[in-house]
Parts: structure tokens; sequence; C-alpha cells
């Protein structure tokens, strides 16, 4: 039976196409390697709908009735600038309010985003690191989604 899983990406990137994300998807990268070798449903797909994040309150349920078992927050709102202020709230309430796992990140962290917040300081922070660590791949497939 394939684990089914829902994304849920930054606002700012609403008009997004998914295409990293569905990559990362196929390949099993980042965030997705942990589902190598196994069937994987993309069960859902929406936005956040802007700060502080109000369609986080809705859309899980949506996913949850499609199946969801894991919802990913996606790579953007790790990567954009500034990051997402709002993950850690989210990463509790989705649990909480809806029983569905979440890990944080969906396609690899690209290479040029790496340098711009290594040179800013923006994941200094040891509370970045377990954020950080699931999509962030070796440098070859960190420039292969630049």
């Amino acid at each position: 039976m394939a684990t089914r899983v829902g994304i849920i990406i930054c606002d700012r990137y609403r008009s997004c196409a998914g295409g990293k994300c569905l990559r990362a998807l196929r390949e099993r990268e980042g965030a997705f390697a942990r589902y190598a070798g196994e069937e994987v449903e993309l069960v859902g797909f929406t936005s956040c709908g802007g700060c502080p994040g109000g369609n986080v309150e809705d859309a899980p349920a949506e996913m949850k009735k499609n199946g969801a078992q894991v919802v990913h927050l996606a790579t953007g709102l790790v990567v954009g600038y500034p990051p997402c202020p709002h993950i850690d709230a989210f990463r509790r309430f989705i649990p909480e309010k809806f029983g569905l796992e979440v890990v944080v990140g969906t396609h690899p962290i690209p290479e040029k985003y790496r340098i711009t917040h290594s040179r800013l300081g923006t994941w200094d922070d040891p509370a970045w690191e377990p954020l950080l660590a699931p999509t962030l791949a070796d440098e070859r497939t960190r420039k292969a989604y630049d």
C-alpha cells in the first residue's frame, strides 16, 4: 500500500507548479528520500494561505480525507527569504489537530539558496539543524535543483 502525502507550500509561491517538489518525490530526493523503495501517492498540494497560515487550519483535513498520512511543509518555507516564521507552529498544530505526521521539506535545498542563507547567517541558530537535515543534500544534488 502506498504512503499518501500532502504538500503545503508558502503562499509567496502560490503560483508554483510544484516542479521541484514533484521531481524530488519521483526521484526520492530531499525529504522524500525517506520513501526510497516505497510507493507514494500525492493526495494534496496547496499553499498555507498566506501569513500566518490560515489554510493550515483546514487543508490538512482535506488531505486526511484523501488518505494522507504525512504532510510535507515544502522546502520553500525554509529557503524563502525570510524563512517562514510559522514553521514550528505548523509542525505542532497539524499533528495535534489532525493526527498527521509532519515533515519539514520536500525537494533538496538548491545550492544558490544554501549559499545566500549561509552568507546571511539565516540558519546559524542550532534550531535550524533538524529543519534543514531532510533537504540539505550533497553539493551535486543541490546544484541540480538550482
